[in-house]
Parts: C-alpha cells; sequence; structure tokens
C-alpha cells in the first residue's frame, strides 16, 4: 500500500514566497499592492490547506496569486474611472455660487421647458414619466395605452426637440 504525504500548503507558500509577490507585482506594478495580494493569498491558503488536498501546491498558488492580482487590478481601475483621484478634487473651484452660473442654470431650464411645452401631450408625458419619475416603457405604455416600441420612439422624439431648442439658443 502506498502512502500519499499530503504536503503542506503554508510551507509551499512561505518557500516561494517571494516568487509569488514578484507574479503579483507583474500584473499590479506596485510593491505595496503586490504585497496585499500576497498577503490575501495567504490568508486564502491557510483556509483552503484544511479543505482541500492539493496535487500541484506550487501551480495553485501562482494560480491564486495571479487572480487575486488580476481582480485587484481591475477593482482599482474600476475605482479609479468612477472616483478618480482624491487630490483631483481639492482645487475645483465650485460654480454653484456663482450669480452667473445661477443666471444660466435658470435660463437653460427656461429654454428646456419651454420645448417640452411645445411637445404633444402623449411625447411630452411619456418623456416626463421616463425622465423626471424614472419608469421603464412598460410601466409607461400600460400608463399611455400604448406600446413599449411607441414609448421609445416618443422618449427620443422629445429628447431631439429639447437638444434642438437648446443648441438653436
Amino acid at each position: 500500500m502506498i502512502v500519499e504525504k499530503q504536503v503542506d500548503l503554508s510551507e509551499v507558500f512561505m518557500a516561494h514566497r517571494s516568487q509569488l509577490r514578484w507574479a503579483a507585482l507583474k500584473i499590479l506594478g506596485n510593491p505595496e499592492r503586490a504585497e496585499d495580494v500576497v498577503q490575501d493569498a495567504y490568508l486564502k491558503v491557510s483556509e483552503a490547506a484544511a479543505v482541500f488536498d492539493i496535487k500541484q501546491p506550487l501551480a495553485y498558488l501562482f494560480q491564486m496569486v495571479r487572480n487575486l492580482a488580476i481582480d485587484h487590478h481591475r477593482r482599482s481601475s474600476l475605482e479609479m474611472n468612477l472616483f478618480g483621484r482624491e487630490e483631483d478634487g481639492l482645487h475645483v473651484a465650485s460654480h454653484t455660487e456663482l450669480p452667473e452660473a445661477i443666471a444660466i442654470s435658470r435660463q437653460h431650464l427656461r429654454l428646456i421647458a419651454r420645448a417640452m411645452s411645445e411637445l404633444p401631450e402623449r411625447t411630452r408625458r411619456a418623456f416626463e414619466l421616463h425622465r423626471l419619475e424614472g419608469q421603464t416603457h412598460r410601466v409607461i405604455a400600460a400608463e399611455l395605452n400604448i406600446s413599449p416600441s411607441l414609448v421609445n420612439i416618443l422618449i427620443h422624439e422629445a429628447l431631439d426637440h429639447c437638444r434642438a431648442a437648446f443648441q438653436a439658443a
């Protein structure tokens, strides 16, 4: 009878820690973030070691670090695209308090209100339900007793009319 020796995943991790960190660094390009990924991987390894019997522990560890690094990179990219850097917001001037900005906003609102009043009732109502009240095309269609595709057409007509009125001014 042959008895397989079960490999301690934590020992393999510690023996190859610098290589795992290098793999994360190649993906992330930042030593601190790479270290964070390696630490996250170690926490996962300590959980997985007790549950799974892993046949190729080193390959498993490299794949885990790679996946975590990619996830971390994607999350960081998404956050940068959504939120930007904190420092970017420090030097942004507030235009809402300027009288000129208030006057321009009011003028824009008057233009849109006038353009909306020029629309047929059904078109105006479909646009208001969609843009102002956030209703779906199905709900609007049911309320106005029309098809959802006609709702889409009416909304686009209203939007095109408002844009044209705005650009003509």
